[in-house]
């Protein structure tokens, strides 16, 4: 399929050019609302364009003058603005931006710090505890500590360095405001999940971030009328990047008040467009279908959708009419949602669509800043991720009689490398191609699917191959299934000769809800019922003949990716 640019773009060699472009165009718009609670009194404070640009300045200049030039700041926290401010203040300082999980266990913690050899921290007050851990045990270098609140504990404070930096700059200090930014250095040092192994450190230059910004505005309907409510954490690179993008297209920026309150923060903001994870997706999708099934109208519903998606073809869109109510429950203005992280269930995204609020889903890595391919207006297909970005081109390694390969990528947004791990990065960047360890195809259309991680691809005795996570997604949508994992298992009697299996956690709500009596071993036959169902809809090879059932949550990193090999021991434990 041709790439083409849909939307007009500005592109940046870095993220300083862009944020000084920005100032100026948007000038007066809101860039950020702020929520501020004391007691039960809630207030909102706008920053706009121009002032975000001014507190970026006073931040860094502060920064500067401390001794933190060209150094590494780490930053963790929750999702808020001096977040965003600290970030931004390193790009545009051409210091080194290091996120860290606030997820993250003490021993981790303290590692990434050590490895990543950062200087300073900029922590939210809620880790203060593991702060003040890392400080009295004095095994990191960091030299400063920052606080992202005023506090009680004698850190610095983000308000109280803003507060020096403005008097430095009245006094005509202009070190940052000068600082020359080298568009190809590292300027973002990010620690991926790990779900089979010791984290890596991917080193990401400015041109990296501006470039996959560029290609994103260049396909996606992000208009600067929007409100976004930033989900996606801004450790994860899809979080920091999105965030900048965002302010890239002049959109109004909110925060949002947790997962519980999701519904009220769509409300609350007015939203209209978001990023989220599929699990954030699925959960307002079902909230949404639970709604609708308490007040009697799913039958309603379904007609309606029938009716919509006729007219549809037809080019008359009346979606949003018909669907006022329930679009009503989510704010009244939630038009766009993309869909990235991991593999999202196609029915969810359809089930949007249906309702005219647009959802697309995109494909990427920590290692490429991290878009390569997204869908958008004019590349669509169910269970795809769309189409290469405009300035990457991707093609399918080594392929099988499926057209099934390893997916490869070049071009701008393509990481430096893993940090002091010089073997591993030679292992997936050659000849200027990243090779991403994900199996996939382009079908007829030229339109990219995923099929799984080449790691996790079971190899059967007949030479036939499964990949597990496209009959997760399936065993996902059966009814009490909260979650899953596929796997292989080696037969008793022939070990050279692989079952399918499958470890399914049960929502013990619902079970409890639907099934009220019923025992554990009742629920297995349940589901068991159901795989049985389910296996005849698929060739034989492919056919899950054992099924393991728990209440337990299966064990995941921080960014929600199950981690493969430490469900397997704890499996291997119980076969």
């Amino acid at each position: 399929m041709e790439r083409i640019k849909i939307f007009e773009a500005t592109e940046f060699n870095n993220i300083k050019e862009l944020v000084y472009h920005i100032s100026e165009k948007y000038n007066e718009k809101i860039a950020f609302v702020i929520k501020h609670k004391n007691g039960s009194e809630v207030t909102y404070e706008n920053i706009t364009y121009e002032g975000l640009l001014e507190d970026i300045n006073k931040l860094g200049t502060a920064l500067y003058s401390i001794g933190l030039k060209g150094k590494r700041v780490a930053i963790i926290g929750k999702n808020r603005y001096e977040w965003v401010l600290t970030h931004l203040a390193n790009l545009l300082g051409g210091s080194v931006s290091v996120p860290l999980d606030k997820d993250l266990q003490y021993d981790e913690l303290e590692s990434s710090i050590v490895r990543s050899k950062a200087d300073c921290i900029v922590f939210d007050e809620k880790l203060t505890d593991q702060i003040n851990e890392i400080k009295e045990k004095g095994n990191t270098s960091i030299k400063e500590y920052i606080c992202m609140s005023e506090n009680n504990f004698g850190y610095k404070s983000v308000k109280e360095l803003m507060q020096e930096g403005e008097k430095l700059l009245a006094e005509g200090q202009k070190d940052f405001l000068n600082a020359k930014i080298d568009d190809n250095a590292m300027s973002i040092l990010l620690f991926t999940s790990g779900t089979t192994s010791k984290s890596k450190a991917v080193m990401l230059s400015q041109k990296n971030v501006a470039s996959n910004i560029y290609a994103m505005q260049c396909v996606e309907d992000i208009r600067e009328t929007d409100t976004n409510i930033a989900f996606l954490p801004f450790h994860h690179i899809f979080g920091s990047t999105c965030i900048v993008m965002m302010l890239a297209s002049g959109v109004k920026n909110a925060f949002p008040d947790g997962l519980r309150y999701i519904k009220q923060n769509l409300n609350e903001y007015k939203v209209s467009l978001f990023v989220g994870v599929p699990v954030l997706i699925e959960a307002i999708y079902k909230t949404i279908m639970k709604e609708i099934d308490k007040q009697g109208k799913t039958k309603l519903i379904k007609v309606a959708t029938v009716i919509s998606n006729f007219l549809l073809k037809l080019h008359i869109d009346i979606r949003r009419k018909i669907f006022k109510q329930v679009i009503d429950a989510l704010g009244g203005e939630l038009r766009f949602v993309i869909s990235g992280g991991a593999p999202a269930d196609a029915k969810i995204a359809k089930g949007f669509n249906d309702l005219g609020i647009k959802t697309v889903q995109g494909y990427g890595l920590s290692e490429t800043a991290p878009v390569i391919a997204a869908e958008n207006d004019k590349a669509m297909a169910s269970g795809s991720v769309g189409v290469p970005m405009i300035n990457d081109t991707i093609e399918i390694d080594n392929p099988d009689e499926n057209e099934i390969g390893e997916i490869k990528v070049k071009g701008p947004n393509v990481m430096l490398g893993y940090y002091e791990m010089p073997e591993l990065t030679a292992e997936v960047l050659k000849d200027g191609w990243f090779y991403t360890g994900d199996l996939g195809y382009f079908d007829k259309k030229g339109i990219l699917h995923i099929t799984g991680r080449n790691k996790n691809m079971i190899v059967l005795k007949n030479g036939k191959k499964v990949f597990p996570e496209e009959l997760e997604t399936l065993v996902n949508r059966i009814e009490l299934v909260e979650e899953c994992m596929v796997f292989g298992v080696p037969d008793k009697r022939d070990k050279s000769d692989i079952r399918i299996a499958v470890k399914i956690v049960y929502n013990v709500e619902e079970a409890k809800e639907k099934y009220p009596d019923s025992s554990e071993d009742d629920l297995y036959k349940i589901i068991w019922d159901k795989i049985k169902e389910l296996n005849t809809t698929f060739p034989k090879y492919k056919h899950i003949q054992k099924m393991l059932l728990t209440s337990e949550e299966l064990i995941k990193t921080t960014t929600k990716k199950v981690k493969r090999q430490e469900e397997m021991k704890k499996i291997l434990e119980t076969l």
